[in-house]
């Protein structure tokens, strides 16, 4: 087991760790529950420029990686939608891309083609992760910053996602 896989894996562990903090009324609860959730973001980008630069990209990685970064966003909005912290439309469109673009990538699998991740796909995840933290931390800067700064960067991250997938399918069209 490579570096990379473990900080893939600790990710993924992290997850349950997140949602519990975020859900549980805890003193500093916010702070802590964002802590966890840059700390497992950020292991997202080391653990592929690690695989990269080292050159120990894996089977396993190749699989994990990408599931890693949905359990982390898909937690995040559901537990944010139970919070009443967004309407779970906006849950129900992101996790939708997700399937509808893991769908694509799995057919275009079969005709031996890879789908990598697209310039506009990596910044649909950077706008979905600032989102997030600004959602979760939007109590404690509101009062003194009164723009909620996590709305508008939900909707954001919304267009982009939209405007993400569907570069995915205009790009690769699925032809029967």
């Amino acid at each position: 087991m490579n570096l990379p896989n473990i900080l893939t894996i600790s990710r993924i562990l992290l997850v349950p760790v997140f949602v519990l903090i975020l859900l549980i009324n805890v003193p500093y609860g916010d702070y802590l529950a964002a802590a966890v959730f840059i700390i497992a973001a950020l292991t997202d980008s080391l653990d592929g420029y690690l695989a990269r630069k080292w050159k120990q990209v894996t089977k396993l990685g190749i699989i994990l990686d990408p599931l890693a970064d949905k359990l982390l966003i898909t937690a995040a909005l559901i537990s944010l939608v139970e919070l009443g912290k967004i309407p779970g439309w906006i849950a129900i469109v992101i996790i939708g891309r997700e399937f509808a673009v893991s769908g694509l990538r799995a057919v275009k699998a079969e005709d031996g083609i890879v789908i990598p991740a697209s310039k506009l796909g990596k910044l649909k995840t950077i706008t979905q992760v600032v989102a997030v933290l600004l959602i979760i931390l939007q109590n404690i800067y509101y009062s003194f910053i009164n723009i909620p700064l996590g709305d508008y960067a939900i909707y954001i991250a919304v267009v982009i996602t939209i405007a993400s997938g569907l570069e995915y399918f205009y790009k690769y069209k699925i032809s029967s």
